[in-house]
């Protein structure tokens, strides 16, 4: 048996409660998946998952297994790095996350630049709008749109990311266009679940304002705003990285465009720095080099 791929097997069906989407994530068949989750139990002596037809849960066992085994695959990780440090060209597979919207947009663009120009690298995408936890999900990269990075990770800056309120002519031409950020009260504001889902954060003049807003549609992720905002339901905040084209075609219109909405950034982030594999190292130089703060702006 071939112990360190059974390790992998493993802490994959414990972290994704499935057989069927561990096998999808490791590119093995259902089948081998079972057997290697049978060989493991038989060199440990002991059962580690309740299995039934709805789910899997580990056993007390399986949980300590779990835990050892994150251990030694990360020291197995940290050990390829070291050999492989003397070798220039980056090679090795990287688990990347990103939001939808940003990942759609801009990040698949960038992976697809970066395997081109290293041929010896694999990135595996997870595009989606919630926060994941790096070390649980062993995911190397995380690019994140917020105010505040958790203090225990570390970040590196990207680039500004800047939101503006707008809408469809349509709307506008049936409901009026806003003159004061009071008036938005009297308007349908599409809201983001994460990002202002009842006050919008707005500034004037550099005097802070608060705004309450309400409307008829919420939603996890800024694309689905986005379509709601081109079929006139209504006004949202939405990121310029996003629809800056959709602006100078006039598809879309600023609202209010006198009042700023408070900045965010753009981060890519990683746990931590010990023993950063040097494909990892490359990736993060790369990031930051194609999304170069002002200029990427001026390019979207």
């Amino acid at each position: 048996m071939d112990r360190l791929t059974a390790m992998q097997v493993f802490v994959e069906v414990a972290e994704r409660g499935s057989l069927t989407a561990a096998a999808e994530a490791l590119g093995m068949s259902r089948a081998m998946v079972t057997r290697y989750l049978a060989e493991v139990e038989t060199w440990l002596g002991a059962r580690l998952l309740h299995r039934t037809t709805r789910r899997i849960s580990l056993t007390g066992p399986g949980e300590a297994a779990l835990l050892r085994f994150r251990q030694m695959l990360a020291i197995g990780d940290e050990l390829q790095g070291e050999v492989a440090s003397d070798n220039p060209e980056p090679h090795g597979v990287l688990r990347v996350t990103a939001s939808v919207s940003f990942g759609q947009l801009h990040l698949a663009a960038a992976v697809a630049e970066f395997v081109r120009r290293h041929p010896l690298t694999r990135v595996e995408l997870l595009l989606v709008d919630r926060v994941v936890n790096l070390v649980e999900e062993r995911v190397d990269v995380a690019v994140r749109i917020s105010r505040a990075i958790d203090p225990s990770l570390i970040a590196r800056w990207l680039a500004p990311c800047r939101s503006v309120l707008c809408a469809a002519p349509s709307y506008l031409a049936e409901r009026g266009t806003p003159v004061s950020a009071d008036a938005l009260a009297g308007h349908n504001c599409l809201t983001h679940h994460y990002v202002g889902k009842s006050v919008w954060q707005l500034q004037r003049h550099g005097r802070a304002i608060s705004v309450a807003v309400g409307g008829n549609i919420s939603a996890n992720e800024a694309s689905l705003l986005l379509e709601a905002v081109r079929a006139g339901a209504g006004i949202a905040m939405l990121p310029t990285y996003q629809i800056a084209p959709l602006l100078r075609s006039g598809a879309l219109v600023e609202v209010l465009p006198e009042y700023q909405v408070e900045e965010m950034g753009i981060h890519a982030v990683y746990a931590s720095r010990r023993q950063l594999p040097a494909v990892m190292r490359s990736f993060l130089d790369f990031l930051v080099e194609r999304f170069a703060g002002e200029e990427f702006l001026a390019r979207i």
